[in-house]
């Protein structure tokens, strides 16, 4: 049985801005993930998360086509989301998690590019 979060998908944002520096700044001390830079297909495990912290999922791309981005909590499905990657410009795409979407311990994200050349970001926050 898979949670789709819909107070985070009615949540979600995209935007066609990025940080000067790269795709995505350091996400500072409300981090739990952050992927400077990646190109195609990829991911990321992590622990960590707590329950009791709003989470959020910012991806950032660039070079044409698209990211598909995924994100379960402990077997569940907690984002599902499309960012679109412009050639020049970065897309941006995130979704904000209620407190106790995202289960407490470990998450996983993938990130399906639609090309192999896509160069993306991510970060995962718990602002406090």
């Amino acid at each position: 049985m898979a949670l789709l979060a819909a107070g985070a998908m009615a949540a979600m944002t995209v935007t066609p801005a990025a940080a000067a520096d790269g795709l995505l700044p350091h996400p500072g001390p409300d981090g739990l993930v952050w992927v400077e830079e990646a190109v195609g297909d990829g991911g990321v495990a992590s622990g960590g998360a707590w329950d009791r912290l709003p989470t959020v999922l910012t991806v950032a791309c660039e070079g044409g086509g698209a990211l598909h981005v995924t994100m379960d909590s402990q077997g569940y499905q907690v984002a599902d989301f499309t960012v679109d990657c412009p050639a020049g410009t970065p897309g941006v795409g995130s979704v904000s998690m209620d407190p106790g979407v995202v289960r407490p311990g470990s998450f996983t994200i993938g990130v399906d590019a639609s090309d192999n050349t896509v160069r993306w970001a991510l970060t995962v926050t718990q602002p406090e």
